[in-house]
């Protein structure tokens, strides 16, 4: 891979710099990452994707890379990190980390000061020989985090810390055309490589159509992936189209339950079903990051890659927004959702009286592994403070481990993900240095801990029809019912006991579940009311805060995706949009449910986890 870097040399008069030379390297370009982890989940937030080191307590292998200088001469050095510990407390954060000039390391000690993303100093270096090497050392193994290393022969230049004039700088510095090039045109562009996505890429590419699928991360899967480690959860053979949810069981694991080793979660059958496929072509480790519109029609969606930095244009008559955040709608200016309705709204009766902000949270899973001899964790105290009262007393995490119920989970979602690091590393730690009977955790110590947090809710896209409570209770079946949603009304709040000990920073959720009958998803909730060419599948669906308690979770998710995959090609086939698929060809798309997608006659191997007991058959309505 290509170090990206940038040598800005001239055309800077108005900074009075004609004569300055620099140099703009970004870490997640570093050609040997080590140890270091690419983040990419915040790049809305502070720009870019970073380097991150993610050692559980342990240091991780130093990040290397090579780089040309524009010329001899001596640099000054800024580091763009963040003391991510800072808003629990203050002061010197965990996240320590140095570096190397030509394997000599500086003597700054980085990302331990401030409260925010910033350009720290990183000293001077003489640069002699112009092809130098760049090392990042981790001191700590605490998520010591980098985002960019600016070298300018002028002290004080430092680059914008501003979101819209860094990105203004960067795309100066990185010399990214105006106008990102073309990746092609397709019938159907696929955005995000979840269970939703995987499975309108594959119908639709089935039914004809030439597909672009565009995942953020190496990895297809979401949080069914190895990344985040949630089992699949709901029934497939359900409801009236029984022959959806078969293209799971094709790459869907057969082994369950969450936060398990990463075997668990089969990624290489999610890849292979995607590369069997001659009509799609995968652009892995793309974030989507930008529309094109016409009046209200998506033109086309830029992506940018999350290690090169390049930047595609993809163009298809017909968008499906599988990013779960509804990043795609929003960006678009779709119609959207976010938080609780109140009572008034639609009648709801779990709904609170009052409308608010809060959703369901994110998890951090982990776990730990017993190593038959003693195993020493670093003391780690950064303001979430335990007892042996409000110790978590247990060997490992997994979807009660819970944060961001009160916080923005698209805006203040560093926050949320962070604040998930820090209780599992604050709760380890007393339980390992602490606790006063610690026989059972003395000769463990972590195996894994989630950095790609995994999300419940968020956006929702509003289609010509959002699902609600009484629909699912009271069984109120409209015309154009597709998928089955089977799971319970699973609504998770902040968990009363540790409310007790961390209130306002609660950490564990608990669950509360109404069973349902099966119930099909009507057509409607699967496109935008107002982007007249944007589907949606996954959690961002049109439905409201208590109905997604049941649509939400992957085995559901996967067969509205399968669904938005045959009314693309349908659009296809009849030069229409989704909404002409309800108004002219709904039969159509009801013979493409009754027949499926998927291989026929293989086993259903994940019964185990369909959702527990539905409730008895209702009075249809």
């Amino acid at each position: 891979m290509k170090t990206r870097l940038v040598m800005i040399l001239v055309l800077l008069l108005n900074m009075g710099l004609a004569n300055a030379a620099q140099l703009l390297v970004e870490a997640e370009s570093f050609k040997h990452k080590g140890g270091w982890v690419v983040d990419q989940q915040f790049m809305d937030l502070m720009g870019s994707p970073y380097l991150m080191a993610h050692g559980l307590g342990e240091q991780v292998d130093d990040a290397v890379t090579q780089v040309t200088f524009p010329e001899s001469g001596t640099y000054f050095v800024y580091v763009r990190t963040f003391n991510w510990t800072s808003p629990w407390k203050k002061g010197e954060g965990p996240g320590k980390f140095r570096l190397s000039v030509n394997r000599k390391k500086l003597p700054a000690v980085l990302g331990v000061e401030g409260d925010a993303w910033m350009w720290q100093s990183a000293g001077k270096v003489t640069v002699k020989d112009k092809q130098v090497t760049l090392g990042l050392h981790d001191l700590t193994g605490f998520n010591g985090r980098c985002d960019a290393i600016y070298f300018t022969t002028v002290e004080n230049d430092i680059p914008p810390t501003d979101k819209t004039a860094l990105d203004a700088f960067r795309r100066n510095a990185l010399q990214l055309p105006a106008i990102a090039p073309d990746a092609g045109t397709y019938d159907l562009v696929v955005v995000g490589g979840g269970v939703a996505g995987i499975s309108a890429a594959v119908s639709a590419a089935r039914l004809g159509c030439k597909v672009a699928l565009i995942n953020d991360r190496p990895v297809l899967g979401g949080n069914n992936s190895s990344e985040i480690r949630v089992h699949l959860g709901g029934r497939i053979e359900s409801g009236p189209y029984k022959e959806l949810g078969n293209l799971q069981k094709e790459f869907g694991p057969t082994r369950g339950g969450n936060a398990q080793p990463g075997d668990f979660y089969e990624d290489e059958k999610k890849e292979q079903i995607v590369a069997n496929e001659k009509n799609i072509t995968l652009f892995s480790n793309f974030r989507a990051i930008a529309v094109n519109m016409d009046n209200s029609k998506i033109k086309a969606v830029t992506a940018k890659h999350i290690e090169t930095g390049e930047e595609k244009t993809f163009t298809a008559p017909v968008f499906s927004d599988c990013t779960g955040d509804g990043t795609i709608g929003y960006l678009a200016g779709a119609d959207f959702a976010m938080g609780r309705e109140g009572k008034d709204e639609f009648g709801e009766a779990t709904a609170p009286d009052i409308a608010d902000k809060m959703t369901m949270g994110a998890s951090v899973q982990w776990y730990s592994e017993d190593q038959k001899k003693p195993a020493a964790f670093p003391y780690f105290n950064y303001g979430v403070k335990f007892t042996d009262a409000s110790a978590e007393k247990v060997t490992m995490g997994e979807w009660t481990w819970e944060t961001g119920m009160n916080y923005d989970q698209i805006n203040e979602f560093e926050r949320i993900r962070d604040y998930g690091l820090m209780v599992v590393y604050s709760n380890w730690s007393y339980l390992k240095n602490d606790l006063k009977e610690n026989d059972l955790y003395k000769n463990r110590k972590l195996g894994w801990v989630a950095y790609v947090a995994g999300k419940r809710e968020s956006r929702r896209l509003l289609g010509d029809y959002i699902l609600k409570e009484e629909d699912l209770t009271k069984y109120v079946v409209h015309e154009d019912g597709t998928a089955a949603t089977t799971w319970t009304v699973d609504l998770h709040y902040p968990d009363p006991k540790n409310t007790e000990n961390f209130p306002g920073a609660e950490f564990k959720s608990i669950a509360k579940h109404n069973p349902i009958y099966p119930y099909p998803i009507p057509y409607r909730c699967l496109y935008s009311r107002n982007i007249d060419n944007l589907f949606m599948a996954g959690r961002n669906i049109s439905v409201t805060h208590v109905a997604l308690g049941t649509t939400r979770v992957m085995r559901t998710t996967g067969m509205m995706g399968e669904v938005v995959g045959m009314a693309a090609s349908l659009c296809k086939k009849y030069n229409t949009l989704p909404r002409g698929i309800y108004r002219y060809h709904l039969n159509d798309l009801k013979l493409l449910m009754h027949e499926g997608v998927g291989q026929k006659g293989l086993p259903n191997n994940q019964k185990y986890n369909e959702g527990g007991t539905l409730k008895a058959p209702p009075t249809i309505k």
